[in-house]
Parts: structure tokens; sequence; C-alpha cells
């Protein structure tokens, strides 16, 4: 009876299982899909939304607990693991929604919201620090991946509306890093300064220490002309995070 309700809870959440070790050889993500779509507008989350189905997140992280990722294409792992760190980063707000301000304060002055074992992966127990540091960045060796988890906070890059999908992933990641770039409360250039997130301070070994040139690759018009022309002056400088909650 166990294995039966496991099945059918993974039908139902759009996880195609074969065998009785419940390997996943796809992974439909169209639960989240129906969730983002319903609760995130222009990056702003919903999370009273959220909290009114809970019950369907819950479905969805089951799921997501019971694949084995590894038969996955390298694609849809990337794209797995990125869902698998957004949705376990809105069930850790919810658990303690809406008596919070920040996902910081789920932390303490010794521990840490992101060390805490919250994520059920493939017979596991993880933390996001383990998604994001030890799986995301050390497997995929993406930059592009810090415009694509959302830390729940306003100066994060915005949850996106729609989960990542293998087949959709390079595109996916691209408008990512584009939006995030260019949007002039991100990231602004002031004359000769250039005034950009602490994620690229915090994560300067992924941008190769170039965030001028990293901005080229990904701006649009006037800034890129701007950055080109000017490259040898303009100097970099990071703006304050603000870790308050993303949400109404």
């Amino acid at each position: 009876m166990k294995t039966m309700f496991i099945v059918t809870t993974l039908l139902i959440a759009g996880i195609w299982v074969a065998g009785p070790g419940v390997q996943a050889a796809q992974v439909d993500h169209a639960l989240f899909a129906s969730l983002l779509s319903k609760h995130v507008k222009d990056g702003v989350v919903d999370y009273q939304g959220f909290k009114d189905d809970e019950a369907i997140l819950d479905q969805y992280l089951a799921a997501l607990a019971a694949v084995d990722p590894e038969p996955l294409s390298t694609d849809d792992q990337f794209a797995f693991y990125i869902n698998a760190y957004n949705a376990w980063t809105i069930k850790l707000i919810l658990s303690r929604y809406p008596d919070l301000r920040s996902i910081k304060d789920l932390g303490g002055l010794f521990s840490s919201p992101w060390k805490k074992k919250i994520a059920r992966i493939d017979g596991g127990l993880l933390t996001l620090d383990q998604i994001e540091h030890d799986i995301l960045r050390k497997r995929f060796k993406d930059p592009r991946v810090h415009f694509a988890v959302n830390c729940a906070s306003k100066s994060c890059p915005p949850l996106q509306g729609d989960p990542f999908t293998g087949s959709r992933l390079n595109d996916q990641l691209n408008q990512a890093a584009q939006a995030f770039i260019n949007a002039p409360r991100f990231n602004r250039l002031e004359g000769e300064t250039l005034w950009v997130s602490k994620i690229f301070d915090w994560f300067s070994e992924d941008f190769h220490g170039d965030v001028i040139g990293y901005f080229i690759k990904y701006a649009d018009a006037p800034l890129n002309d701007q950055l080109v022309k000017n490259k040898g002056r303009v100097k970099v400088k990071y703006l304050d995070y603000d870790w308050s909650l993303n949400g109404t």
C-alpha cells in the first residue's frame, strides 16, 4: 500500500517513474509551474497564497524527494536542483510565515537558515547551502545560476514565474541574467562608477573577477555602449543588500 501511495503521488505530481526503486526517467514540474504562475508576479511572492496552497507545494516536494537525479541529462539535473532550491526556500519561509520580515529571521546568532537540513533529495537531507554551493556551483560551473536561485529577499534576483526545465534551460538562464543585469534597482552606472549587486562581490570567482566584462556580455544599450567605450575607466562598487522579504 505504501508503494502504491508513493507511485500515485508521483504520477499526480507529474513524475514519470519506473521500477521498484522509483527512479525518475523524466521530471515534469507542472505542479510548481501552477504555483509560481499563481503566486509570483513580477518577482513579488505572495507567501500567503503559497501558505494557502502549501499542501500542493508539499506534494511537489515529496515528488522531488523520490527522484534519483543521476539518470537525468545534465540540463535536466541543473533545472531539477534550481527548482528544488527555490521550492525548498519557499517552504522554509512558510515554516514561520507571516511572523518574519526576512529569511535571516529563521537563523540565529550561531545558526544560518541556509545550513538547516531541510531539503529531501534522493534519500538524503540537504541544506540550501549544499544545493547551491556543493551541487549547483561546483557541478555545473555556470555563473548564471546566481540569477536563477532565489533567496527570498528583495535584493536577490527575482523568483521566476515559471520553473526551469532542461529543454529551455539555456534560454531561461540567459533571460534571468539579462533581466537582472539590466534592472536599475539592482545595478546601475553613475558616471564612471558601476554600482552592482553584492552577488558579484560574494561570488567574484564565478565571474572570473571581471564584473565589467560580464556586464558587457549581457547589458543592453545604452549601458553596453557606455561600458565598452569607458571600460578602462569604470570602477565597480557594490550596493547594500536588502534582506527584507520579497513578498507582500
